[in-house]
């Protein structure tokens, strides 16, 4: 690899992991020096994240938290709804399957005496219900897969029991999950682990050949989403339609203006790329990116997404 190559692979990683991993990035670092060959890898995965972004190729996952029960009482009512009455199969921890209604029943009362007793119902939330989502075509059986993996290694010391749903337009799965595990370690879920959830399941979907992307509105270029009502109808009532307050301020606002920042950063280090993927790949980006901020809607942008192939597959001959 030459110098210059080197430089821009270089580049790209430090661009891209500020991009695609904000929450990541340590102040004095000791992690050693990536090689060369990490480096070549590593500015690859960023080109392909952003083609497939820019290509509107890879559809984002959902990893959701619906809630969860305080006793015993919301518990079972959950698996009960979760597995429509016991017709659905349920698969737990240990990789076992459970169906019909006694077996629901069982599993219960399982869990309201295993490990620390959980009455049947309190103020202490014992279980949390967590949502994994794909959006319509996906295969459900991938879904479940890449779910199942998911929960193997986020939740490996917990009880929990998942199903999956592919009877509706999205395919997905639900999970149950015991919050006090083996250990007695209580599960308390923040934004950066539900970030780092959508990651993982993103990562698992992939291995299972489904091109899935985890990226957040700010990574993927969306810097507006809908009109606030009040300036609606301040427009509609012939009143100025400013705040005297900033609309993102404090951390969020911070948030995308690195990220505005990063792929300003990208797009230069691809223009000035001696590589010609490279800049036809600025080119469909930067296009993406001008449709992206003007607020327009995903399937008007699909006419659009054809010339970003074009550009990324080159002319033809």
């Amino acid at each position: 690899m030459s110098a210059e190559g080197l430089r821009i692979d270089g580049l790209l990683v430090q661009w891209g992991d500020r991009l695609f991993y904000p929450a990541n990035r340590i102040v004095r670092s000791t992690t050693p020096r990536l090689s060369v060959l990490q480096v070549r890898e590593r500015a690859n995965e960023v080109r392909r994240r952003i083609a497939s972004m820019v290509a509107l190729r890879a559809p984002q996952v959902m990893v959701k938290v619906t809630g969860g029960g305080r006793g015993m009482k919301a518990i079972a009512s959950h698996f009960r709804y979760i597995s429509k009455a016991g017709r659905l199969e349920l698969e737990d921890d240990m990789g076992m399957k459970i169906s019909g209604r006694d077996a629901v029943r069982e599993l219960a009362e399982q869990w309201r005496y295993g490990g620390a007793r959980i009455r049947e119902e309190g103020l202490r939330r014992e279980a949390i219900n967590v949502m994994l989502s794909m959006p319509w075509g996906t295969d459900p059986l991938c879904v479940q897969r890449a779910a199942r993996e998911f929960a193997q290694i986020e939740f490996r010391d917990h009880r929990y029991v998942m199903v999956l749903h592919d009877h509706q337009a999205n395919p997905h799965v639900h999970l149950s999950v015991r919050v006090e595990s083996r250990f007695g370690h209580r599960l308390n879920p923040r934004k950066s682990d539900l970030r780092r959830w959508r990651e993982l399941f993103a990562e698992r979907l992939r291995g299972w050949g489904v091109d899935a992307g985890a990226s957040s509105r700010g990574t993927r270029g969306a810097v507006r989403g809908y009109e606030p009502l009040w300036r609606i109808r301040a427009r509609a009532e012939g009143r100025p339609a400013r705040s005297e307050f900033s609309e993102r301020t404090g951390s969020a606002g911070a948030a995308a203006v690195a990220q505005s920042a990063a792929w300003s950063a990208i797009l230069d280090v691809l223009s000035e790329s001696h590589e010609p993927e490279d800049v036809r790949l600025a080119r469909s980006a930067r296009r993406y990116l001008a449709w992206k901020q003007e607020g327009v809607h995903p399937v008007a942008e699909r006419p659009w997404a054809a010339s970003a192939q074009r550009d990324r597959d080159g002319p033809h001959r």
